[in-house]
């Protein structure tokens, strides 16, 4: 009887120690150097302060580890919360060691991954620049790096535009440097914490901005709408423009009513300007736009101004084997074809006549479908002959009138 007693004690001993280790709240914790943990400060004394974190033992926090930007120990009573860094769990003495100095900073790092992880933006305050780009400041004693490649162009090139070169590079030096104690919002692109390495990136967060804003635009986009952009880019066949994110190109065709010789002339990267929008597709892919929709077509007022057989004057363009071109006025150019340049055959037509030359020729065809003025220096030639005959001519009746005004006033003397 006496042995069912000791048993059924054993069983209930035994019951109570399994619900005991069950209970996760009372199991010992394992640290390890970096963990935050929370505990609870239970003795105060000279330079030191002890925290229970749980652990197999109780932690100290000495010396400098007591000294921190967020936090004065001094204010600290028995019985606080704290939340404490793991410097070692367990020091030459068998102690473990904690910080309060090294909280502040592990928990900015902490915050860094969830940041990098979550894609979120992080401020970042310009401290330093060199030639690779600039050094920022993230929080106490934590820094990072933004290459020069990651940072937006607007923001170093005047042009907007990347450039290379070695006087592109001072000048880009100089620019960096004067970014120094500016804040920047980035993203991180690189995060680790035992090399203590950060590499931030303004760009990820510029075009994501852009994108947003590019999709904002082709929602509410109709062809035909006008947009105010800005010059991205420059090529021999025309220039890009991104009006509110939407980055397209205006063909060369599409500049200006007038032959465009020289781009660069005319626009050069970051100018404002005001686009047409004349064609979208592959989902806002490839977007086209018109610069000279926008303006007064020339050749509307050129068929109501002038007509076949008009005499106007204008200034050779270009001479080209088959001819010359002449401007007659802004954005309206005709061509005189070789056999119209001379009555004598002409071989080559820049014997006839030279670029920037002032000539007066005769409209011979106006065709407003394929935008063409036909033109002839020789039938002005031909003009002036006849002009010189008829002048001859008159003379002739004038003086034969004369005579004959001179005989009848004789005859009437002599009566």
């Amino acid at each position: 009887m006496e042995d069912k007693k000791i048993n059924a004690k054993e069983k209930a001993l035994y019951s109570q120690m399994d619900k005991f280790l069950s209970d996760k709240s009372n199991k010992l914790k394992t640290l390890s150097k970096g963990d935050i943990v929370k505990g609870i400060i239970v003795d105060i004394r000279s330079g030191i302060v002890v925290v229970d974190v749980g652990y197999k033992s109780e932690g100290i926090v000495a010396g400098r580890e007591l000294k921190s930007d967020a936090l004065d120990w001094t204010t600290l009573v028995v019985g606080d919360d704290i939340l404490v860094y793991v410097v070692k769990p367990e020091d030459d003495k068998g102690q473990l060691v904690l910080s309060i100095r090294r909280t502040q900073q592990a928990s900015l790092w902490i915050k860094l991954e969830k940041a990098k992880v979550d894609n979120e933006v992080v401020e970042a305050v310009v401290v330093e620049a060199n030639n690779g780009g600039l050094i920022v400041e993230l929080g106490k004693n934590v820094r990072g790096f933004i290459p020069t490649s990651q940072l937006d162009a607007s923001r170093i090139y005047s042009s907007g535009v990347r450039q290379v070169g070695k006087d592109i590079s001072s000048e880009v030096q100089k620019k960096l440097n004067s970014l120094i104690g500016e804040v920047i919002k980035t993203r991180i692109s690189e995060l680790n914490r035992e090399k203590n390495r950060i590499i931030l990136s303004e760009k990820m967060v510029t075009q994501e901005r852009d994108l947003a804003q590019r999709d904002e635009t082709l929602k509410k986009l109709k062809e035909g709408e006008t947009l105010e952009g800005t010059v991205s880019g420059i090529t021999p066949y025309g220039i890009f423009v991104n009006a509110q994110g939407l980055e397209g190109l205006v063909h060369l065709s599409e500049l200006s009513w007038d032959k465009v010789e020289d781009i660069g002339k005319l626009y050069a990267v970051g100018d404002k300007v005001n686009v047409m929008v004349i064609g979208v597709s592959d989902g806002g892919k490839r977007v086209a736009y018109s610069v000279k929709r926008l303006q007064n077509d020339p050749w509307s007022e050129a068929i109501a101004k002038f007509k076949m057989g008009d005499v106007v004057e204008g200034v050779v363009q270009k001479v080209v084997p088959y001819g010359a071109f002449v401007r007659i006025g802004k954005g309206l150019n005709g061509l005189i074809h070789i056999s119209e340049l001379s009555n004598k055959l002409v071989k080559d037509p820049a014997d006839i006549v030279k670029e920037g030359q002032e000539v007066k020729v005769k409209i011979l065809s106006i065709s407003s479908t394929e935008r063409h003025l036909g033109l002839s220096l020789k039938a002005m030639t031909a003009s002036k002959k006849v002009a010189k005959k008829i002048e001859k001519e008159l003379t002739k009746e004038e003086l034969k009138e004369a005579v004959d005004e001179a005989v009848s006033a004789e005859i009437s003397k002599a009566s």
